[in-house]
């Protein structure tokens, strides 16, 4: 197995720039508890509109490279969008008694970020 540090550098630097919007967005949107947490939101459907909107342009638009594709889905859309903290933050409102609010931040982040990517593709395609 060869390693391919060039395109580790892309991932890397994706995710720099992915992580620092990241948290951007968190101190910008704080997030207090048994509320909607605005920053994941926005970061995980930012993510999922440009992972949708980078792919599509990449595969169907460009000319093909090794580094695109891992600096932006990989890199960038790896740091900026994060499952593991929407799961928290579903449980910490379920813990609250906010079980309502839970599910609909389910339910509005799938829905969301399912129309993010086929608005995003659909706009990279015209």
């Amino acid at each position: 197995m060869r390693i391919d540090r060039a395109e580790l550098a892309a991932i890397f630097a994706g995710g720099c720039l992915g992580a620092l919007a990241r948290a951007g967005l968190a101190e910008w949107l704080p997030h207090q508890p048994g509320a909607w947490p605005w920053a994941t939101f926005a970061a995980n459907i930012a993510g999922a509109a440009l992972l949708g909107w980078a792919v599509t342009r990449l595969q169907e638009r460009m000319p093909p490279t090794r580094y695109r594709r891992p600096f932006v889905g990989t890199g960038v859309c790896g740091a900026l969008t994060t499952f593991s903290t929407l799961q928290l933050e579903l449980v910490d409102l379920a813990d609250a008694g906010r079980a309502g609010l839970a599910l609909g931040y389910a339910a509005v982040s799938l829905v969301a970020g399912f129309g993010a990517v086929w608005l995003a593709t659909g706009a990279a395609r015209r």
